[in-house]
């Protein structure tokens, strides 16, 4: 396979474990842009593999499509992207995780006392939360993810 013929849908499916359709949606929201040989056949770009496996991993993270676009707009079109654009995306999510990192574990060790109780009622609980004081706060569950009762 020389470089001008690209790869097909099928053979990046194989390399990438994702199903036809799953590339196809993804071509749709511009995350690969596959180009059409002369027999009308979609052909990827080598770099193509890395970029849907990025897309995968970034999606099990909780990214959405709208984000990875993003991210994915800021690599080269003409070239493969290189371990330093892949180093500069890393660290765009680096920030969000670590921020989704410390909200799971606060809301772990919260959650610790309150597996199995469902009383709500008590004043040590977390939850507890007479004539909807929290609502002042914000939406969710706020004293689990850090606002304290005054």
């Amino acid at each position: 396979m020389t470089v001008h013929e690209g790869l097909s849908i099928g053979a990046i499916a194989a390399r990438t474990g994702l199903a036809v359709s799953a590339i196809r949606y993804y071509e749709d929201e511009g995350l690969v842009a596959p180009w059409r040989n002369n027999g009308g056949q979609r052909r990827f770009m080598r770099a193509d593999i890395r970029r849907l496996s990025f897309v995968l991993i970034a999606q099990k993270l909780g990214f959405s499509i709208a984000q990875i676009r993003d991210l994915l707009a800021n690599l080269p079109k003409a070239r493969t992207p290189t371990p330093k654009d892949w180093a500069r995306m890393s660290g765009v999510f680096r920030g969000e995780l670590d921020t989704r990192i410390e909200t799971l574990e606060v809301l772990r060790d919260k959650l610790d006392n309150c597996i199995g109780c469902g009383c709500l009622s008590l004043k040590k609980c977390k939850l507890y939360n007479p004539q909807d004081r929290a609502a002042t706060k914000g939406v969710g569950p706020r004293y689990l993810l850090g606002d304290t009762p005054e």
